[in-house]
C-alpha cells in the first residue's frame, strides 16, 4: 500500500506523526484530498473537517482550524491554530461561543471586529459539525 509521511501540529500539541494512506483538509474551495506521492504544494486550511487514515486502515477525524498545509517529497507538513478531536469537544460550549459571536457580529462595532466574529463563529459550527451535535 501507497502511503507517506505526516506531521500534524497544532499551536499548543502535536496531533499526529506517522504514516498515512490518506489526508483529507479543508481549503478555501472545498476538501481537499491528499494520496501518496502527491504533487508539491502549499495551501491555506481553513475551518473545517480533516479526515486521516493510516496504512492500517483506522481513522481519525478532527475540527481543524485556520492554518497551512506543505506537501513535498512525500511528506505533509500541517500546522494549525487549534485540531480537535470529536471526544475533545464540549458541544454546549461552542454552542455558547456561536451564540456570542452571532451577537458579536449583530452589533457592527468595527469591520474588524466584525471579521473577528465570523471567524469565532465559523470556528464554532465546526467543532459543532465535526462532533455530530449538527449537521
Amino acid at each position: 500500500m501507497n502511503e507517506f509521511e505526516v506531521n500534524i501540529l497544532a499551536a499548543d500539541r502535536p496531533f499526529y506523526q506517522g504514516p498515512c494512506v490518506h489526508l483529507q483538509v479543508p481549503i478555501s474551495t472545498g476538501q481537499y484530498g491528499i494520496l501518496a506521492h502527491h504533487r508539491n504544494v502549499i495551501a491555506a486550511i481553513v475551518p473545517g473537517k480533516l479526515r486521516l487514515r493510516t496504512p492500517d486502515g483506522a481513522e481519525q477525524t478532527a475540527a481543524v482550524s485556520r492554518g497551512f498545509l506543505k506537501v513535498e517529497n512525500n511528506h505533509v507538513l500541517l500546522l494549525a491554530d487549534t485540531i480537535e478531536r470529536p471526544e475533545e469537544i464540549d458541544a454546549n460550549r461552542a454552542r455558547r461561543e456561536a451564540e456570542e459571536a452571532q451577537a458579536a457580529m449583530l452589533q457592527k462595532a468595527s469591520i474588524q471586529s466584525y471579521h473577528a466574529a465570523q471567524a469565532r463563529l465559523a470556528r464554532a459550527i465546526n467543532r459543532l459539525k465535526v462532533k455530530g451535535s449538527i449537521d
